[in-house]
């Protein structure tokens, strides 16, 4: 992964993906206190505490300034927080994408619009060769959100991971630079 001083600012149609800030941790906390945000994804936890934003917001940092990750705010044009979405690099050229949006703001293009922006970035800025990333298959949505991005379906990776004493299932995508 090329290595960035300071952390980029991207500007898409509707949004601007940005460095999370201290002042984002209570939108995080209210946003991600709700039980879904759990149950489909495999590392938000419940209950989501103002100690697990601010663990969240230090690992984030460190991950940036250690050139391993690149996690976003996903904020409108009044630059109001509405979710999330990160890049992070697992060796070999390739990183995963990852992300999560507030409830008032699902089925409305923004994590698809985000996710452009960002594999574009991760193609283009940081120079991956592949960009992947997974979903629970009660989570359909979210691999909506992959194909609608140019991701194609590769594998179903069986009992991938632990969950509240349950292994799951995840649906792997990717998409590559060429």
């Amino acid at each position: 992964m090329k290595e960035l001083n300071e952390f980029p600012i991207i500007e898409t149609e509707r949004l601007i993906l940005s460095q999370l800030e201290e002042t984002d941790i209570p939108f995080i906390v209210d946003f991600l206190q709700h039980r879904i945000y759990s149950d489909l994804t495999s590392n938000i936890p419940y209950p989501y505490t103002e100690d697990d934003a601010r663990f969240w917001l230090k690992m984030s940092k460190d991950a940036f300034e250690n050139n391993s990750g690149y996690t976003f705010g996903i904020r409108n044009k009044e630059n109001q927080l509405i979710g999330a979405i990160g890049l992070h690099d697992r060796d070999d050229d390739k990183a995963e994408l990852g992300y999560w949006i507030g409830m008032p703001y699902w089925n409305k293009g923004y994590v698809t619009e985000a996710a452009r922006a960002i594999v574009d970035f991760g193609f283009k800025k940081l120079n991956f060769n592949k960009i992947f990333a997974t979903h629970f298959l009660h989570n359909p949505a979210s691999g909506k959100i992959m194909e609608k991005i140019g991701m194609e379906r590769e594998a179903i990776l069986k009992q991938e991971i632990k969950k509240d004493g349950e292994y799951l299932d995840l649906v792997l995508y990717s998409i590559f630079k060429e």
